[in-house]
C-alpha cells in the first residue's frame, strides 16, 4: 500500500470552517467571493435534501471500481475533515453507503465529495452525514489490496485541484473548494458580499429596480 498522509507544511486552518460556512455562507457565495473559482461539476450534488458541508479537504484518490482506498481514508483522516474522492473516471458504481457513513461518524468527519456513485440514500439522510456524489448507483465495488490509490495528496475534480486542508464547501447548489491559502480572506470578502446582498434585496423589496442599482442602463 502506497499514499502520502503528511501534512502540508503551511498548516491547518485557523479558522472553524465548518461554523464559517454552514450558515450565512453559501458555496455559490464563496464561488464569487473567491473570484468565480474552485466550483466542482454541476453533476456533484447532495445526496439527500438538506444536506450542507464545510471543512478541510483530505483527497483521496481511488481506483474505479474499487473502494478500499475510502475504507482506508476514513481512518486516516482527522475529525472534522472532509474526504473529497476521485474514482479515476469509474463513476457507476456506489462507492459510499450506509456502512462508511456510520464508520466516518464515528471517527468524526465532517462529510464526502466524490465524483461517483453512492448508494443508501434513505439511510444517508437518517444518519445526517453530509454526502455529495455525481448520484446514486446500487452497482458494487471490489476491494483490491494492491490497487493503487493515494491518501492526502492532490486530486483533480473536474477543473478544479483540491489538496488537502482546502475549504470544501457545499450546499444545494453544489460544491466549492477554496485554496487554504486565500480560505481567511474569502471567508471575509464572502461575509461582506452577503451583508451587501442583504441590503440589494431590501431596496428591491421596497421597488428599485435590479438594472438601476447595479448600473445596467
Amino acid at each position: 500500500m502506497v499514499g502520502d498522509t503528511s501534512r502540508p507544511t503551511k498548516g491547518r486552518h485557523t479558522v472553524n470552517l465548518r461554523d464559517s460556512t454552514s450558515g450565512a455562507l453559501s458555496a455559490a457565495t464563496l464561488h464569487e467571493a473567491a473570484g468565480r473559482i474552485g466550483a466542482l461539476p454541476s453533476s456533484i450534488g447532495p445526496a439527500f435534501a438538506g444536506a450542507r458541508i464545510a471543512g478541510p479537504a483530505f483527497p483521496v484518490a481511488s481506483p474505479p471500481g474499487d473502494n478500499l482506498w475510502i475504507h482506508r481514508a476514513v481512518y486516516a483522516a482527522e475529525p472534522g475533515d472532509v474526504l473529497v474522492v476521485d474514482v479515476g473516471g469509474g463513476t457507476e458504481f456506489g462507492y459510499w453507503g450506509e456502512i462508511l457513513s456510520t464508520a466516518a461518524l464515528a471517527r468524526g468527519l465532517a462529510g464526502l465529495v466524490i465524483n461517483g456513485g453512492v448508494r443508501d440514500r434513505d439511510a444517508l439522510a437518517e444518519l445526517g452525514l453530509p454526502v455529495f456524489s455525481a448520484g446514486l448507483c446500487i452497482r458494487g465495488t471490489g476491494k483490491d489490496l494492491d490497487g493503487a490509490g493515494s491518501l492526502g495528496t492532490s486530486v483533480r475534480i473536474g477543473e478544479v485541484f483540491v489538496d488537502r486542508g482546502d475549504l470544501v464547501a457545499g450546499d444545494a447548489d453544489g460544491v466549492v473548494v477554496v485554496p487554504q491559502a486565500d480560505t481567511q480572506a474569502v471567508l471575509k470578502t464572502a461575509a461582506e458580499r452577503e451583508d451587501k446582498e442583504a441590503e440589494l434585496m431590501r431596496r428591491i423589496r421596497a421597488g428599485e429596480r435590479t438594472l438601476d442599482l447595479y448600473g445596467w442602463q
